[in-house]
């Protein structure tokens, strides 16, 4: 009779035991989703350090599914398929046109987004209240567009007639190009549409550049733009035009100037909005923050090239200059 109690007792002590285990190995990883037009290696690290300041382990106590298009707009509705297929539990995008495949393909799943303009494309009922299932940070402030064009008229005063190279499967591009168009009025400078769709579609923009006389370029982003960044700076170059970009990685390849925010920081930060999700806010309560720092950046190795001189004032004023 002993030797069962025994038994019985080690048995209990046994399965208690087990719960633990069992609870562990049964505890839900969460699984993000990542999607985007293109895979930009600085903008994925970010996210990764900023879900690691909140005190996660990537592939230990958070799954982080990466789906990049490689450029081809295409095939993202395809690669936000696969993402609601592996019951993700949040989608990241990076960039309007993932937004609008990551949309069309949930109602449900929360969305972070991260670079856009969440209110004029029609993706939130307002920054403060976004309302559905979408939320995140936004890369677009109001004046941003008009400050481009001040700092390009500013360093080259001649400036009558800017370009404006576009991403045309882009509608935040589209929306962006309009807004600069309709700023460009006040400052007395004419605006060229140079729309591409394919690669191809870049020498013959910056002919057409050439045979409009324009006398400055500015560079909206896009994620045909981004990939083909060495060559737009090379046909610039080329072409002798000042170039005003929306991407300070577009100068350090050998574009004259940008003006931006930290896009690298906005993924960093886009971590805060999923860590809110995992633990229960819904993306309708949560706020889009817009970016309060823009940085300028100016190129003087190229500026001496095209011999134009960079005021002084905008050197003092630059967060970065490369020489």
């Amino acid at each position: 009779m002993g030797k069962k109690v025994i038994r019985l007792a080690l048995g209990a002590m046994l399965l208690a035991l087990s719960f633990p285990a069992e609870a562990q190995q049964s505890k839900k990883v969460p699984r993000i989703g990542f999607l985007s037009a293109a895979l930009v290696e600085p903008f994925r690290e970010a996210f990764r350090q900023g879900l690691r300041e909140l005190g996660y382990v990537e592939g230990q106590d958070i799954v982080i599914e990466w789906r990049h298009a490689e450029g081809r707009v295409e095939r993202l509705p395809i690669l936000a398929t696969e993402l609601i297929r592996l019951k993700v539990d949040v989608i990241v995008t990076g960039g309007t046109p993932a937004l609008l495949a990551a949309k069309d393909a949930t109602t449900t799943i929360p969305i972070v987004l991260c670079i856009g303009d969440p209110v004029r494309e029609g993706f939130v009922a307002s920054l403060a209240r976004p309302g559905g299932n979408i939320t995140g940070l936004t890369a677009i402030s109001m004046d941003l567009a008009g400050k481009r064009l001040e700092l390009l008229k500013e360093t080259v005063p001649r400036l009558t007639r800017a370009g404006v190279l576009w991403d045309a499967a882009d509608q935040g591009a589209a929306a962006n190009f309009k807004e600069t168009e309709a700023l460009a009025r006040a400052l007395g400078v004419q605006v060229q549409s140079l729309e591409v769709r394919i690669p191809k579609d870049f020498e013959s923009a910056f002919k057409a550049a050439t045979g409009g006389r324009v006398q400055g370029l500015i560079v909206l982003p896009g994620p045909l733009i981004t990939p083909h960044r060495t060559r737009i700076v090379e046909l610039a170059t080329k072409s002798r035009l000042p170039t005003m970009f929306a991407d300070g990685r577009h100068v350090e390849s050998g574009g004259l100037m940008s003006y931006a925010p930290n896009y690298s920081d906005l993924f960093r930060r886009a971590t805060i909005y999923v860590d809110k999700i995992l633990k229960g806010a819904k993306p309708a309560d949560l706020p889009v923050e817009q970016p309060t720092k823009f940085e300028l950046v100016i190129n003087l190795k190229t500026a001496k090239a095209l011999r134009v001189k960079i005021p002084a004032q905008l050197l003092m004023e630059a967060d970065k200059v490369i020489e």
